[in-house]
């Protein structure tokens, strides 16, 4: 990593909040806040009320209660993740363009952690009665509901869940829903499908043993920690390690107090405990990152043995459910580079970028890969094929487009689906996909996989394959004036999307190019002359010129 993005970087989760207010990104509320039925309602208002990406903000909440009337001592922060892209590169200590390749970079070059004696997460140490008590242990922490309305529990969504593998002791770091159950227990989701959860992989191993699972959730922690819990490394490599290449130093760890594990020291609140593999306990329903509600179903259960924190800590909380949303910003940022990598580690040649659907879709099951123009068509299948099955609930529709179509517009991707490709030759069909992540739906199965109504894959390669004509929009140099003129004229802010201009595709004479050269230059009569000399009998009209004129 770069000295600067060292320097740039905060590795304790309050100076990156005082670091988001200094900057004018965060929002702070004193007013009294409902954490049960306003709080995570405020915060949606932004992604669901027109705001532009670029203007939301994180929010820190102050003054919360819940709607039993009682308050809360402990501030809760959503947003100062990844509310925006701006925010969570302000997290990652580099520019927004430069994101990807900082994560490309850190996976390559991983840097183990350090253990160190003491940190500033066992300040407070709450364990046995404490953790039992009326309004004692989880009941202390101010943990919103997230979708009022629809949620069985407060639950937590900022989360790490660390656990380790028995056999081979390589920790792994996911994150994970956990739904307060009582002062003591949670239920915590780990996905059991495939390329679902490390921890779940983990789980199964302890479950062969006969031995409950040792869990650590880390609520609060240096960004560079926290997003690595959506990235989707293999399950035996060791998260910290690219942690520590991002934050361009080690990362310091403590053993958790009741647990064998090892946590981030600086963290803000840690929840120590075992997971049974024996039982599992209804959780749900919840707004799921899917859109849609996750209805009732057998998770795990997590019985708590201690929770730490800091004297004064922070809680943290993602807004999550119908994308855009905190969630579905950290997942973008953390899997495009991740599956660009991939591509390009087995061999595809020609990709230039991975993008990531956002709206109403989480990214996951529609994705959009951008090549260079005059790549083979074999190698554009290639590449449709393995982002499609490189994770289980990523790639349900993979669309490619030319390097010329921008796969962050989704206007101009279907545009380019309708113009670049034949659906008889264009579009495969695979059968029998994973169902991935998604909601529950089979009633008759109770939410179980039926073999027969399994999902599918669609592939569509919607790339320029020939020459045609340019894009029919005034050229560069035109567009580039009216900007300025607009800008002088001081008419109403405008962000061009590509395309914003016209561009020659291969399909055009210079004699057409001296067409509109003369036509922009007021010269139109030479034009005139030109075609008057050409003029030609017994056709039909709209017969093209070239065909005629050998």
């Amino acid at each position: 990593m770069s000295t600067q993005h060292k320097q740039n970087i905060s590795l304790d989760f309050q100076s990156h909040i005082a670091d988001l207010e200094k900057r004018g990104l965060l929002v702070r509320i004193d007013e009294p806040i409902n954490k049960d039925t306003e709080l995570h309602p405020l915060v949606r208002c932004q992604f669901v009320g027109g705001v532009p990406e670029q203007d939301r903000r994180a929010f820190l909440f102050t003054n919360v209660f819940d709607s039993t009337g009682k308050k809360y001592d402990i501030p809760v922060v959503v947003g100062a993740l990844a509310a925006t892209p701006d925010i969570y590169a302000i997290g990652m200590g580099c520019t927004v363009e430069d994101i990807s390749a900082t994560w490309v970079k850190a996976i390559a070059n991983p840097i183990p952690p350090i253990e160190v004696e003491s940190g500033r997460c066992q300040e407070v140490v709450i364990t046995g009665k404490e953790l039992t008590q009326p309004g004692g242990g989880l009941a202390r922490l101010p943990v919103p509901v997230s979708t009022p309305g629809f949620d069985a529990a407060p639950t937590l969504t900022a989360t790490l869940c660390i656990t380790k593998d028995p056999e081979n002791g390589i920790a792994n770091m996911s994150t994970n829903r956990a739904a307060l159950k009582s002062t003591n227990r949670l239920g915590v989701r780990m996905s059991s499908r495939i390329g679902g959860s490390g921890g779940y992989q983990h789980w199964l191993k302890y479950q062969k043993m006969g031995k409950p699972m040792p869990c650590a959730i880390v609520v609060g922690c240096a960004p560079v920690v926290c997003y690595n819990g959506p990235q989707r490394l293999p399950v035996d490599f060791d998260e910290m390690t690219v942690a520590g290449a991002l934050a361009g130093q080690p990362i310091e760890l403590v053993k958790a107090k009741t647990v064998d594990l090892m946590v981030p020291a600086n963290a803000e609140i840690v929840i120590e405990g075992l997971i049974s593999t024996e039982l599992l306990e209804p959780e749900g329903p919840f707004g799921e990152s899917t859109g849609y509600v996750a209805l009732e179903d057998y998770n795990l259960s997590m019985e708590v043995t201690a929770i730490t924190h800091r004297k004064s800590p922070v809680f943290a909380s993602i807004i999550s459910q119908v994308t855009p949303s905190e969630s579905s910003v950290m997942r973008k940022v953390a899997l495009e580079p991740l599956f660009l990598t991939h591509l390009r580690q087995i061999g595809i040649s020609g990709i230039r970028k991975v993008v990531m659907h956002e709206v109403l879709s989480n990214l996951r099951p529609l994705i959009f890969l951008q090549f260079a123009n005059n790549v083979p068509r074999t190698e554009v299948w290639r590449g449709l094929q393995a982002a499609s099955s490189r994770i289980a609930d990523c790639g349900k529709i993979v669309i490619a487009v030319s390097e010329d179509v921008d796969p962050t517009n989704t206007n101009a991707v279907f545009w380019s689906m309708a113009y670049r490709s034949n659906p008889i030759e264009d579009v495969q069909v695979i059968p029998f996909r994973s169902p991935g992540h998604g909601p529950s739906s089979d009633r008759k199965s109770g939410g179980a996989t039926d073999p027969r109504t399994a999902n599918s894959t669609l592939l569509i390669d919607a790339t320029l394959k020939h020459i045609m004509p340019p894009i029919a929009l005034p050229a560069k140099p035109y567009m580039e004036r009216a900007h300025e003129l607009w800008t002088k004229l001081k008419l109403p802010p405008i962000s061009f999307q590509a395309p914003w201009y016209g561009y020659a595709l291969g399909d055009w004479r210079d004699s057409w190019e001296t067409f509109a050269q003369n036509a922009a230059s007021g010269n139109w009569e030479a034009n005139g002359t030109n075609t008057l000399a050409r003029r030609r009998g017994g056709l039909k009209p709209e017969t093209a010129v070239r065909s005629v004129e050998k």
